[in-house]
């Protein structure tokens, strides 16, 4: 439920699936203007996998998601409490920025 909240209130995902299979929730959201990119939300519930928490991608980022105005984005994320990394950055293909989730997984 954290992360659901970070994803939509935060960086203005959209809930794609939110259902219930027995003992397992199985949640999607994704980015406001593309349903067809999917992130699975998913309860570490092992030791391993609590292990991983913040940490799947390592140093690397774990999404990528390309917006139409990096500047504008990042301003507006940044006014609903997102942490950013790397602020907006000039970069030989464009302009980007790099902010973490809830649990410190890197977005680019």
């Amino acid at each position: 439920d954290k992360a659901l909240e970070f994803y939509t209130k935060n960086l203005g995902f959209k809930v794609h699936t939110d259902q219930q299979f027995g003992p397992m929730r199985w949640l999607t959201v994704h980015p406001a203007q593309n349903n067809n990119f999917e992130v699975v939300l998913m309860l570490a519930e092992t030791t391993q996998e609590k292990a991983l928490i913040g940490k799947q991608a390592a140093q690397k980022p774990l999404i990528c998601v390309s917006v139409d105005d990096c500047k504008a984005t990042v301003k507006t994320l940044k006014d609903t409490g997102v942490t950013f990394v790397q602020d907006v950055k000039e970069e030989p293909w464009g302009i980007s920025a790099t902010c973490v989730d809830v649990y410190g997984n890197i977005i680019y």
